[in-house]
C-alpha cells in the first residue's frame, strides 16, 4: 500500500459496514461488543488509505483509579492487514491516536495464528510422561505471518503479555478448533474420536433432544443451569443481567449473531450453551451442564447440534475457546483439554496479547496495580 494510512473515528455503522465485506472477524472486534462491556469506555476506529476504509477497530477504554488516563484495550484486534510487511505503518497512526485520546498504554490481541498441532499429537502428548507442554511438541504447522508478525512487534517497541499455562492478562493464547471448510457432517464425525461419536449416538437413543432457545424464560433456565455449573466446578459466574445485555446487543447488530442452545431430557434441562458466529468463524462461547443425568450425554448432543448448525451457515471454523498449554496427566485443567481433543479438530496458538506503553511511568504503575490484584 503506497499511501500513508491514517487512523480516526468512526461510526458503529461504518464499522459494522466494513466487517461485513469480510469472510469473519472475532466477536470482541464487533461494535456490538461495546454494549456487553459497558463498564468500559469504547470507541470505532478506523484506518484509511486516502478516503478507503482498510481497518477497523474496537478500542475499549478502562481509565487507573484516581486518574483520567485509561489503557487502550483491543481484544483480539484491531482487525487489519497482518500479512503487511511494515505493521508500524498501522500501529504507528493507532498510537498517535490512541495517546491524544488520553491513553497511557495500547494492549492488542493480534488475530494471528502462530502454531497449530493435530488432535493425535495433543492425545500423545498427555500419554506421554516426558511431555507437559503443548510447546514441547513439534507442531503440524508454523505459521510464517505469525512469525513475522511477533518480530515486527517486537522491533516496533511492543510487549508480549503471555503467561505460564498460555493464558494471557485478557484473551487466551492457545485455542482448540474444528476445521469445517470442505467438509461433510459426516467427515467431521468420522474425525472424532471413538468416545464422542458413542456419546452422540448415545445421547440420539436416549431421547435426549437440543432445541434453539427463545426469548427471557430460556435464558434464566440457561443462566440457573450455568450458576448450578459454577458452583460445582468452582468458578466465579457472570450475572444474569450480562448475558441479557449479550444477547439483545450482538442479536440487534445481526440475528443470527448469538444463539442460545437446550438440551431437554425427558422435560428436564440437562445442558445448556451459547454459540456466536461472525461470517465464517462460530464459536462455542458459554456452556452449562447437570449435574444429574449425565449419563445421558447432553453436552455432547448440544456441541453436535451447534457444530452441524455452523455448517449449514457456512461456518469453515468451528472454535471451543481457550485451552491451558499443560498436557501433564495430573494438570486439573487436562480433562477439559481432553473433551476437546475428542472431538477431532486441532489446537491453535495465537500471537497473544502485546503491549506498547505509551507513558512509561504510568504504565508501570498499572502494572504494579494489576500485580497487587493477584
Amino acid at each position: 500500500m503506497t499511501e500513508a494510512i491514517s487512523v480516526r473515528t468512526i461510526t458503529p455503522a461504518e464499522h459494522l459496514a466494513f466487517l461485513r465485506t469480510l469472510p469473519s472477524a472475532s466477536f470482541l472486534q464487533t461494535p456490538a461488543w461495546a454494549q456487553v462491556k459497558r463498564e468500559w469506555h469504547s470507541e470505532s476506529l478506523g484506518w484509511f488509505s486516502g478516503d478507503r476504509i482498510v481497518g477497523a477497530a474496537l478500542v475499549l477504554y478502562r481509565r487507573i483509579p484516581r486518574s483520567k488516563r485509561s489503557l487502550a484495550y483491543l481484544p483480539e484486534g484491531p482487525v487489519i492487514d497482518w500479512d503487511s510487511d511494515d505493521l508500524g505503518a498501522w500501529l504507528d497512526p493507532m498510537a498517535a491516536h490512541l495517546r491524544k485520546r488520553g491513553a497511557f498504554g495500547i494492549r492488542i490481541g493480534p488475530p494471528v495464528v502462530t502454531r497449530r498441532w493435530s488432535a493425535a499429537q495433543v492425545k500423545e502428548g498427555i500419554a506421554a510422561d516426558t511431555v507437559t507442554s503443548l510447546t514441547e511438541l513439534p507442531p503440524t504447522e508454523r505459521s510464517r505471518t505469525g512469525a513475522a508478525v511477533l518480530s515486527q512487534l517486537r522491533e516496533l517497541g511492543w510487549r508480549c503479555q503471555s503467561v505460564a499455562g498460555g493464558f494471557a492478562a485478557g484473551q487466551p493464547q492457545f485455542n482448540f478448533q474444528i476445521p469445517l471448510a470442505g467438509r461433510t457432517p459426516d467427515d467431521v464425525l468420522k474425525g472424532m474420536n471413538q468416545l464422542w461419536r458413542r456419546n452422540i449416538k448415545k445421547a440420539d437413543k436416549a431421547g435426549v433432544v437440543v432445541t434453539v432457545g427463545k426469548g427471557p424464560e430460556d435464558l434464566a433456565a440457561f443462566h440457573a443451569l450455568y450458576a448450578h455449573t459454577a458452583e460445582r466446578d468452582h468458578f466465579t459466574p457472570r450475572p444474569a443481567s450480562y448475558f441479557t445485555t449479550m444477547v439483545d446487543a450482538l442479536s440487534t447488530e445481526e440475528p443470527d449473531r448469538i444463539t442460545l442452545y437446550l438440551a431437554h431430557h425427558e422435560g428436564d434441562l440437562v445442558a445448556a450453551t451459547i454459540a456466536i458466529r461472525v461470517g465464517t468463524h462460530a464459536w462455542y462461547s458459554y456452556g452449562a451442564s447437570s449435574t444429574e443425568k449425565r449419563d445421558v450425554r447432553g453436552s455432547n448432543a448440544i456441541q453436535w447440534r451447534m457444530i452441524t448448525d455452523a455448517m449449514a451457515a457456512g461456518a469453515e471454523v468451528y472454535d471451543l475457546r481457550g485451552i491451558t498449554d499443560t498436557l501433564s496427566s495430573d494438570d486439573p485443567h487436562v480433562g477439559l483439554i481432553q473433551f476437546k481433543v475428542g472431538t477431532g479438530g486441532e489446537a491453535v496458538e495465537y500471537a497473544g496479547e502485546w503491549d506498547l506503553p505509551l507513558n512509561r511511568p504510568l504504565y508501570k504503575a498499572f502494572e504494579l496495580y494489576l500485580a497487587r490484584r493477584g
